[in-house]
């Protein structure tokens, strides 16, 4: 300024510069003295302070924070909303619920899950799960989840947890359905005692669905499910006179009235088809009624060579319910386990861990018709299908899968039959929640009961190509009250039929998606 004749005292210099950095303005009514400036800079020191600080903390503390955590508690209710009705109240959150709320979203069956921590309940809503808050052992909890109204309860925490959750239950309602999982024997008893009306032992159900799969032995269809007459059952064929064969040239329909729904091939669900050649590797599926699966039996149940001891990895509950399964069909067995504690002088524990060839060839990996992977680490499960498949390429392997996501990993990683315990844990619970129009068979595998869809009324099974567009099976009738179980391909679709459905989940979707 000095340059164009003007002087100004540094009191206007440092007034000039706050006026123009904090964007304020001059404004009409400007002083003139040094003191005056003074006292504008005050003002403008003060309104920085309002603007910059306090207002927003003001903004925030009294509005925004407020707001944001009426959103969070929108999210994370105390209360289920009372317009649901019918619901299943889920009181963990683990694989078997992850599964169990996966089909139940498939079917839009209402539930909810409640939450003891307002933070896990943010997270959990994020991900699309409908929570509550709430603690287990409140009966008002039960009560805010509209327990009365609900369908059923399904606790599968510790064994400690799921009976005081049947006990306060109680407190409040006596008559809703508990369903708990146990992890020990000791506890099936005690969970009775506390309320719950059944007691899940998943390890035994595991141990007795793998050995099932064992194709060592006498192979039999095994039921494992049923729809009022109707029997669903598993047949394995290695072996049999049926390998090699097309399902058209076993005339198992003609020969004992079975209708072959369709194949398992490692883990895959594979629609009957007539000129489908069955390999040793296929596990048929079976639909017909007691006395039609006995004749089945009868005709195809096959021997086979049990010279040499089959071979579980893991003496876990899982491991040790395998064992029991596999005695009970006079099948000789060696558990090889690497934790002391669980070794049992019986003479049939190997010692070791698994990952050493040593232990495997003493516990004999050589021979072993059968190896069955037990342990609840699907990393190491895999691990070890991918050994023993190396070490033995011709072994039958059956693994287990803690998580439902981890199945196709296991396939490829060498085992030719896995089952997923989240999976067989959620169909258990689904198939108490006592549907009469739903049952959950095998993995990925539903029975289904409706009205003949309009679009197939007049139809004959044949002319309706359900099959073949859908790739779910037509297998039974009910017309006029009376269950026509293996209807004739001619049977012809009326109004006020329902027809019985069997496919995966898939093939279902297909299927409303085309007929509604």
């Amino acid at each position: 300024m000095l340059s164009e004749g003007r002087y100004f005292s540094w009191v206007t210099g440092l007034y000039w510069t706050f006026t123009v950095m904090t964007t304020l303005g001059f404004g009409d009514i400007t002083f003139e003295t040094d003191w005056g400036r003074v006292y504008t800079m005050v003002v403008l020191l003060s309104g920085m302070l309002f603007l910059l600080v306090l207002f927003p903390f003001t903004f925030i503390n009294f509005f925004y924070a407020p707001w944001m955590k009426a959103q969070e508690q929108s999210r994370v209710p105390k209360v289920l909303d009372p317009t649901i009705s019918g619901h299943v109240i889920f009181t963990h959150y683990d694989e078997v619920s992850i599964a169990l709320i996966k089909k139940l979203k498939t079917f839009k069956i209402s539930y909810v899950l409640l939450v003891q921590d307002f933070t896990e309940g943010l997270r959990l809503s994020e991900m699309e799960i409908v929570v509550m808050l709430g603690d287990l052992d409140d009966p008002l909890t039960y009560k805010n989840a509209g327990i009365d109204k609900a369908n059923l309860v399904a606790s599968t925490s510790s064994d400690v947890v799921n009976t005081n959750v049947a006990f306060t239950i109680r407190e409040v309602n006596e008559n809703i359905p508990i369903i708990a999982t146990c992890n020990f024997e000791a506890s099936e008893d005690i969970l009775g005692l506390a309320g719950c009306n059944n007691v899940l032992s998943l390890g035994k159900m595991m141990g007795t669905s793998l050995s099932r799969r064992a194709s060592v032995g006498k192979a039999n269809a095994m039921i494992i499910g049923k729809f009022e007459e109707l029997s669903i059952a598993e047949a394995t064929v290695s072996g049999s006179i049926l390998v090699g064969k097309s399902l058209r040239e076993t005339k198992l329909r003609e020969t004992v009235g079975v209708s072959v729904l369709g194949f398992w091939v490692r883990g895959a669900f594979h629609t009957a088809r007539p000129d489908e050649i069955i390999t040793a590797n296929s596990v048929l599926v079976l639909a017909g009624t007691s006395d039609q699966i006995k004749a089945y039996n009868a005709l195809f149940s096959i021997q086979k060579d049990t010279t040499y001891p089959l071979l579980i990895i893991g003496g876990g509950r899982v491991g040790r319910a395998t064992g029991e399964a596999l005695e009970a069909r006079n099948l000789e067995y060696k558990i090889v386990e690497k934790q002391k504690e669980r070794i049992k002088s019986n003479g049939k524990y190997i010692y070791g861990d698994a990952a050493n060839l040593e232990v495997l060839v003493e516990a004999g990996i050589n021979n072993a018709p059968c190896v069955i992977i037990t342990t609840h680490d699907d990393d190491i499960n895999a691990y070890l299908s991918i050994y023993c498949r190396k070490l033995r390429p011709d072994i039958q392997i059956i693994t287990r899968s803690t998580k439902e996501r981890n199945l196709d990993t296991m396939h490829r990683a060498g085992a030719d039959f896995v089952m997923s315990y989240a999976s067989m844990g959620a169909n258990a619970i689904y198939n108490l929640l006592k549907k009469s129009d739903i049952l959950m068979v095998a993995e990925g595998l539903d029975l289904i009961k409706i009205q003949v869809p309009d679009q197939l009324i007049g139809k004959s099974i044949a002319s309706s190509c359900v099959r073949q567009v859908t790739g779910c099976t037509i297998i039974a009738l009910q017309q006029k009250g009376k269950l026509i179980l293996n209807p004739e391909p001619n049977s012809v679709l009326n109004k006020d039929d329902e027809i019985i459905l069997i496919g995966t989940s898939e093939a279902e979707n297909i299927f409303f998606k085309k007929f509604g």
